[in-house]
């Protein structure tokens, strides 16, 4: 091959690579395996060791490796990246729209809104479509050169894939880590003895800092752009919107919760719908930002100090915070897992005032060293479950003391015992246990499971105390008269019970399956187990090796399954409850050759007459699966009305949309094969 023949094809493979890479770390739609993609990469690095003067500074073999260096250089930014001025309540924000009109004239401004990532800031430089430098905010004039750190990021583009590149352009935006990977990054660094980060932030800032190129190579860190620093050479851009779809075409990610707001009803709505998607999103965000769009208006606007008069950000409550632990009990849960907790002093974090935190299990606690007295971070992980996250180790009193774990339970006085392959300590006393009784009741009743209006843990507490309830079954053989004399239950509100109860006792195989509370069987393995096995005698009769051939079901699941249902005990309770009217439908097994087998379904907006979880349950029933994001990989989109991001995403990547009614006619000539309810529950098998 001539240097002539290299040069041509080594510029074919560095494009395909690229291609590549957008698919892949931007748009989550990998084009090739990772075989041919590896079989790609080595022939451009044989290329490059033949011909070494072909190397460029694009090229891919560039993103990672280069020495360690001793100290980073400093960057002075030609463009400051300033800071933003925070809100923090509804008044600041009506206060800074009024700022804004009265400064501008306008009667209503137009805002570009996003999520406020909670990372790392900093600007990418490229001249004439290659990126050349990278650096971090710092003091937001001058700050620290992370090039090699950055070429790593497969998601930022080693080179722009435009014919006329800009001769300079910088683009900000944030580095940070996803938090499915911040979880696996913590398993392996807990593995080898490693350190363990905080927070998903804490972890992007260590990995982006490393002096050595070569570990932040091994760290999952993702790029999002937010905005554009100093150019020469790019298109006119009249509004923020622009600039974000200019990012867009040149192949960066950007966040598709971004949107366009008007005055501050607009912003106060865009606030509590992203603060509800805030658990559910795969990355940490402490709040929004609202931008004025049109950039004639940002220049009238200006700058005050060290950040600009047009743009704000709405800060989260936040999700950390420092308290002290005044002492650690253990609780006992429905499966007997026995659980320390924390009792803290009081402490407001992320929006509310938490008292306790779980500590998981002992090893967990004595892996984080966690004392009566001491002072710690506490987090809401998923703005649900607080915990705690790090202990202050200077603060701890001389008086601080460890809890000793109980040998026997504190509800029942059964013995407390752990395997040896488990981390969990696990009361023996099944259902003679009053705790794991009301907690298998208040599961069995829940929404999710058989879905008892009015059956909550009060009502609960007082059925297990008063020995009216001490199996499930017992559920069925409430009558007016023993509700109505319990307390704070009135004749109407006893008669609501039982007509839920009632109501029950027709649900899906699935929901049953769940609501039964095996161990380690979730919603999500209960409707694979239902929809395997078709019929709950199939399921009780199976083997440990016949229930590991279901999706996702493992000898962990596999072994509680079996053993469960081999329990004289349980099969007797699910034989009373048959007995005492409960039933559903056998799944009729469904053909790979359906229009549902093997593809993924999103929903989206409010649909006409389904509510979201029947038209999850029935495309599951189908053999289809339901995802709660759109990518590349989804089938079908089913939209209602007011569809969000959702919606404009599967409409970029050409993905079916449907309406409800279209929905419900591919899944017509399944309904028109199943069992009703009442012709599957007539006849009852000899199970026992």
């Amino acid at each position: 091959m001539s240097p002539q023949e290299a040069a041509l094809l080594l510029q074919q493979l560095k494009q395909r690579i690229a291609e590549y890479d957008y698919h892949y770390y931007v748009l989550d739609a990998p084009l090739v395996s990772d075989n041919e993609y590896d079989g790609i990469y080595r022939q451009l690095l044989e290329i490059e060791q033949q011909y070494p003067e072909l190397i460029t500074i694009d090229s891919p073999s560039q993103r990672i490796g280069g020495q360690a260096i001793s100290a980073f250089d400093s960057v002075k930014h030609r463009q400051a990246m300033l800071s933003l001025n925070n809100a923090f309540s509804d008044q600041e924000l009506e206060a800074f729209d009024r700022r804004v009109r009265e400064a501008t004239g306008e009667s209503q401004v137009e805002y570009a809104v996003e999520p406020k990532f909670d990372g790392l800031a900093i600007t990418l430089t490229y001249e004439h479509g290659v990126f050349v430098q990278g650096a971090t905010r710092g003091d937001g004039y001058t700050g620290e050169n992370v090039t090699h750190n950055l070429k790593t990021i497969r998601a930022i583009p080693s080179c722009l894939n435009i014919a006329n590149p800009p001769a300079l352009l910088e683009v900000r935006g944030e580095v940070l880590m996803l938090k499915k990977d911040f979880e696996k990054l913590n398993q392996q660094q807990a593995s080898v003895g490693g350190k363990l980060f905080a927070n998903p932030r804490n972890a992007a800032a260590g990995s982006l800092r490393q002096l050595d190129p070569n570990i932040t190579a091994k760290r999952p860190l993702h790029f999002f752009a937010y905005g554009l620093g100093a150019s020469d050479g790019t298109p006119e851009l009249h509004s923020h919107a622009e600039a974000m779809q200019y990012l867009t075409h040149l192949r960066f990610p950007v966040s598709t919760l971004r949107g366009l707001k008007t005055g501050a009803q607009g912003l106060r709505d865009y606030y509590v719908e992203i603060g509800e998607k805030r658990s559910s999103l795969p990355f940490d965000i402490d709040g929004v930002v609202y931008k004025v769009n049109a950039f004639e208006l940002q220049d009238i606007l200006g700058f005050v100090s060290r950040a600009p008069r047009w743009a704000v950000a709405h800060k989260f409550p936040a999700e950390e915070a420092t308290t002290l632990v005044e002492d650690i009990t253990v609780q006992v849960g429905r499966t007997g897992a026995i659980t320390p907790v924390a009792r803290l002093k009081p402490v407001f974090v992320g929006g509310v005032t938490v008292t306790n935190a779980t500590l998981h299990n002992e090893d967990e606690m004595r892996r984080k060293d966690i004392h009566i007295g001491d002072t710690v971070v506490v987090r809401r992980a998923g703005d649900v479950i607080p915990e705690v996250v790090l202990v202050k180790h200077e603060l701890r009193p001389a008086d601080a003391r460890l809890l000793i774990m109980p040998s026997v339970c504190p509800e029942c006085g059964s013995h407390v015992v752990r395997l040896e392959d488990e981390a969990v300590a696990r009361c023996t006393g099944g259902l003679i246990c009053p705790a794991q009784r009301k907690q298998a009741i208040t599961h069995f009743a829940s929404r999710r499971a058989m879905d008892i209006e009015g059956l909550g843990e009060k009502l609960v507490d007082q059925l297990v105390e008063r020995n009216l309830v001490h199996h499930l079954d017992d559920v069925y053989r409430l009558s007016l008269p023993m509700l109505a004399g319990l307390d704070r239950m009135a004749e109407k509100s006893a008669q609501n019970v039982l007509a839920a109860i009632e109501k029950s006792k027709t649900t899906t195989l699935a929901r049953f399956i769940y609501a039964l509370g095996i161990r380690n069987v979730g919603e999500a393995t209960a409707k694979d187990l239902a929809q395997h096995f078709g019929s709950l005698e199939a399921l009780m009769q199976a083997s440990v090796e016949s229930l590991m051939q279901v999706h996702d079901v493992g000898p962990v699941v596999a072994e509680a399954a079996f053993q469960f249902f081999d329990e004289p005990h349980n099969r007797e309770v699910i034989a009373a409850m048959r007995a005492l009217g409960v039933q559903w439908a056998d799944i009729a097994k469904t053909s790979t050759s359906t229009a549902f087998a093997g593809k993924t379904f999103v929903l989206t907006g409010t649909l006409p007459t389904l509510k979201r979880d029947q038209a999850q349950a029935m495309i599951e029933a189908a053999g289809g699966k339901v995802s709660g994001s759109v990518s590349a990989k989804t089938s079908y989109v089913v939209a209602g009305a007011e569809a969000g991001s959702k919606l404009e995403k599967a409409q970029q990547l050409n993905i079916p949309i449907l309406e409800e009614s279209a929905l419900l006619e591919m899944l017509q000539p399944l309904k028109n094969s199943e069992k009703k309810p009442s012709e599957a529950s007539s006849k009852q098998p000899d199970l026992f």
